[in-house]
């Protein structure tokens, strides 16, 4: 099977360009290993990141001087793709979008008035990285924008996008790199890129969200918390050790079923859920949709970051059909979607 999705897609004279369309796709976590809390509030991981052929698009236009348009310099439209909520879940302050453009703005001095439109399909506290996806396209289109070659350096886009969110450097280097899978470490700015397999580029992912967010700060306490129990042995914990990088080649070739991944916050929901801890009585969604997706023939199965969103590997893209049909019984959002891939359009 050949699959391909346009990550840049640009539209008019490349020599003055003034309007660019860009997909910002969504990422699981194959794997989730959290370290302890460091001296910034940050956690360490090594976590196996995958981007998705789904995912937001956003289209950046540059109004002309002459055109009248409101006295701010930029103006965002969300275009609300979703099954529940609205756009106003999303805080104009908060958005991570605004934050990318004034932190380039900022760093370059780019001052040309903009158009954005946002078609927003990855769910909020989702564990997809929405948020962070695009804000690392926002940051490659306004380069482009500003400079047919680029206004700044890919180096200087990652630490910007460092600088906005732990999973940008991941989206940034995704684009950078066309490539859709890496080993991600330190606290998310640590990205080593590698061409898949092709078995795993011929997957086929069904997402489950059960159409509730997860809080990822208040998941990452509840993370301390359990383990400040038992700081010695981390007994709430899996703390898996995954082989390191130059081994995922081999184990990545081989069937999901024998894929020795897992996420650290599973045990930790299941523990509070136990302990009737806030916050993790979402634990027993997740497992009765992780668990389904193994009935319903998925090779591998889990959680994407801190949640909401569960994932099932298929081998078959038939049976990955025959199980959306079977999960939208039950659930609001079935996504079958599988490994991002490259074409660039210039």
């Amino acid at each position: 099977m050949a699959y391909i999705v346009f990550f840049f897609q640009i539209y008019g004279n490349f020599k003055t360009m003034q309007k660019m369309i860009i997909d910002a796709p969504a990422k699981l976590n194959l794997h989730l290993n959290i370290g302890e809390r460091r001296p910034d509030g940050f956690h360490d991981i090594e976590s196996l990141f995958i981007a998705l052929a789904y995912g937001d698009t956003l289209s950046f236009e540059i109004i002309p001087s002459d055109i009248m348009f409101p006295s701010y310099n930029t103006e965002i439209i969300l275009d609300w793709q979703l099954p529940w909520g609205s756009a106003d879940d999303l805080n104009p302050g908060k958005n991570i979008v605004n934050k990318a453009i004034s932190l380039f703005r900022e760093r370059t001095g780019f001052d040309k008035r903009l158009k954005i439109v946002v078609e927003k399909r990855i769910p909020l506290g989702g564990g997809l990285g929405g948020g962070s996806s695009d804000a690392a396209a926002t940051l490659l289109a306004l380069n482009r924008l500003a400079s047919p070659q680029g206004l700044v350096s890919g180096a200087v886009l990652l630490e910007m996008g460092a600088s906005l969110g732990s999973d940008v450097p991941f989206f940034l280097q995704t684009a950078l790199n066309e490539t859709p899978i890496a080993w991600v470490s330190g606290r998310g700015e640590r990205v080593q890129p590698f061409v898949p397999p092709p078995l795993v580029q011929n997957l086929s992912l069904v997402l489950v969200n059960p159409g509730f967010p997860s809080d990822t700060a208040k998941a990452f306490c509840l993370l301390d918390e359990l383990r400040a129990i038992d700081p010695q042995t981390k007994t709430f914990i899996t703390n898996s050790p995954l082989p390191t990088p130059d081994s995922l080649l081999p184990i990545l070739s081989g069937s999901p079923r024998d894929w020795p991944f897992t996420n650290d916050f599973l045990p930790v929901f299941e523990v509070g859920y136990k302990q009737k801890k806030p916050d993790s009585g979402s634990f027993s969604v997740y497992l009765e949709i992780i668990s389904t997706l193994r009935e319903l023939g998925a090779d591998f199965s889990g959680l994407s970051g801190s949640g909401s969103t569960c994932f099932g590997v298929f081998s078959s893209q038939y049976k990955a059909s025959m199980a959306k049909e079977q999960l939208l019984k039950h659930w609001k959002f079935i996504i079958e979607t599988f490994l991002l891939a490259f074409r660039m359009i210039k």
